[in-house]
């Protein structure tokens, strides 16, 4: 028998943990489990051909919000030209209603619910030898050949320890430049009313041996990133801190590791910890959403919102670490004037990606049952993003949508930082900075274009020029530099922007320098850049600064600079 085993991704770099699972687990060597990814960009019909062309007889989909749509036009045109082959569903996105996508799809013969490595097995085990019937395999909804649905009852959670490590007999050639994914526990003990994890509170863990011994995989095999999957990875403080005290002491000076944390309840311990690793080895990903309490409790969250701004700021101090900070604009209680307060506040704690998200009501959470209390209005298909609330307009969740385009661009590239800390001494608050931004694309029609990064400096120094900034210490010469440092910290490039002073004579100057560093870049620049920047006027003494390529920051890929004597 020949099984696909079928993943479509949200983005090339993506790899799907859940088909390799399923594939480890079920460890059938008379099944031909063939695993096919594929991302939401490729054609629908380039993927049904290769469908088809693979022979298969059995066909089973991965199911996510941001593939379900695609997942089930394939199912149905599959169908139309192999009717004999079985198709299976599985996935969160499929689980909490598998009697609807059943009773809608006729296409779809078996859906998989929660948890889904002993399930796949046992099925397998049914088609290959006829053991168990469908009625008595636990977690599967079916339509019996007459038509009838049946849910049976849910598969029990699993054991972390059962689970094989999956990328054991995988040539790990096919995950190069893509982010491996990795999990050591499954549920979380919080219970956050827009999550789908709060559904399952009974936290398990897979004992410290069995981690150490795949994360030295990861770490022998000079895996780029690997991303644990962990909801909440710090609930447990042991089994957290000896992950980490192990990365931090077997580190390869290559590897990223990625993990989602709830920073109010780190520890002094785990701080210092944070201070000794190698700058680019760990990456934080810190789940805010709102700094309003009365959104906070409404969301059933807990956080001590003054000790996480602390937190934050104290890791910020080691210049090693990488840190992410999400917002979801549509929680209940906050309206459009209090999340621009939510956004100010996590602006400040000045993050190194700052995210925000628009709320998804997804089904089987309790965001999706209080919807109509809090007046949810939300996109039916996936994956259902807000459109408005009680307490925020369409027209609102708008503009946001215009000031997170300009958050990514000008925030989250780290390409424009001091120039962003430079003009913020100059707006009302870091809100009114990129809202501006936004109204101006949209004013110009800029919104609905492609722009390349030169471009987008233009851009950029056109908005501050029509905005005709008044305060007393700003001067467009100072910003002027400040945009030439970014610049050319990210880039040695050959097109010099409109604004750019002529350079003649400053490489006749160092053309001996030149000779011996081939790809440096040499800038003049009439004041201390950085220090200016952070003041807001200008600071320090005019320099050189050479920019270095071959060497870049880990956490924001400047290139390494150097003052030279003049």
């Amino acid at each position: 028998m020949k099984l696909l085993l079928t993943a479509i991704n949200a983005k090339y770099i993506h790899s799907n943990l859940a088909v390799y699972s399923l594939k480890a687990y079920a460890n059938r060597e008379d099944v031909d489990i063939q695993i096919l990814e594929y991302t939401i960009n490729h054609y629908e019909e380039d993927i049904l051909q290769e469908l088809y062309k693979q022979g298969g007889d059995l066909l089973c989909f991965s199911c996510y919000i941001w593939n379900i749509d695609m997942v089930l036009s394939l199912a149905k045109e599959f169908h139309k030209l192999r009717p004999d082959v079985p198709i299976w569903l599985g996935g969160p996105e499929v689980s909490y209603d598998a009697y609807e996508v059943l009773k809608n799809h006729e296409e779809v013969s078996l859906v998989m619910m929660g948890e889904g490595e002993e399930t796949f097995k046992q099925l397998l085990s049914m088609k290959q030898e006829g053991t168990v019937s469908l009625a008595d395999i636990k977690g599967i909804a079916y339509r019996t050949k007459d038509g009838q649905i049946h849910v049976n009852p849910e598969r029990e959670v699993l054991d972390m320890d059962t689970l094989p490590f999956v990328y054991q007999n995988e040539d790990m050639k096919e995950f190069e430049n893509k982010i491996i994914y990795y999990e050591t526990s499954r549920g979380c003990p919080f219970s956050c009313s827009y999550c789908l994890s709060s559904v399952d509170r009974n936290v398990r863990f897979r004992k410290k041996e069995l981690v150490e011994q795949e994360l030295q995989f990861f770490l022998d095999h000079n895996i780029k990133q690997v991303k644990f999957v962990d909801r909440t990875f710090n609930c447990y403080r042991e089994h957290a801190r000896n992950i980490w005290e192990y990365i931090t002491e077997h580190d390869n000076g290559i590897t990223n590791f990625h993990f989602e944390v709830s920073a109010d309840i780190l520890t002094d311990e785990d701080l210092e910890l944070f201070k000794r690793m190698r700058p680019g080895l760990i990456q934080l990903e810190i789940g805010v959403q709102s700094t309003y309490e009365p959104t906070i409790q409404e969301i059933d969250r807990t956080m001590d919102l003054e000790r996480l701004k602390s937190i934050v700021s104290r890791i910020n101090s080691y210049e090693n670490i990488h840190q992410h900070l999400d917002l979801i604009v549509g929680l209940p209680y906050e309206d459009y004037s209090r999340f621009i307060q939510s956004f100010n506040d996590v602006h400040a704690m000045n993050p190194n990606q700052l995210q925000l998200g628009f709320l998804k009501v997804l089904k089987g959470s309790k965001m999706h049952r209080m919807r109509k209390e809090y007046g949810i209005a939300y996109w039916d298909k996936a994956p259902y993003e807000v459109l408005y609330t009680n307490w925020i307009g369409y027209d609102e969740v708008l503009k946001l949508k215009g000031v997170e385009e300009m958050v990514e661009v000008y925030y989250n590239s780290n390409q424009y930082i001091h120039t962003i800390s430079y003009l913020l001494h100059f707006f009302e608050s870091p809100y009114h900075l990129y809202e501006g931004l936004a109204q101006y694309y949209e004013k110009k029609g800029l919104h609905l274009l492609k722009h390349n990064r030169l471009a987008r400096y233009e851009i950029l120094m056109d908005f501050i020029k029509e905005s005709a900034l008044s305060h007393k210490d700003f001067e467009i010469e100072i910003l002027e530099d400040i945009m030439l440092y970014d610049l050319y910290l990210r880039e040695n490039v050959k097109k010099r922007p409109s604004w750019a002073k002529d350079q003649v004579s400053l490489k006749k100057l160092y053309q001996p320098y030149y000779k011996e560093h081939k790809t440096a870049h040499i800038e003049a620049f009439g004041f201390d850049v950085k220090k200016t920047a952070k003041v807001g006027k200008k600071a320090g003494n005019p320099c050189h600064m050479a920019f270095h390529y071959e060497e870049r920051n880990p956490l924001t890929y400047e290139a390494v600079t150097k003052v030279l004597e003049f």
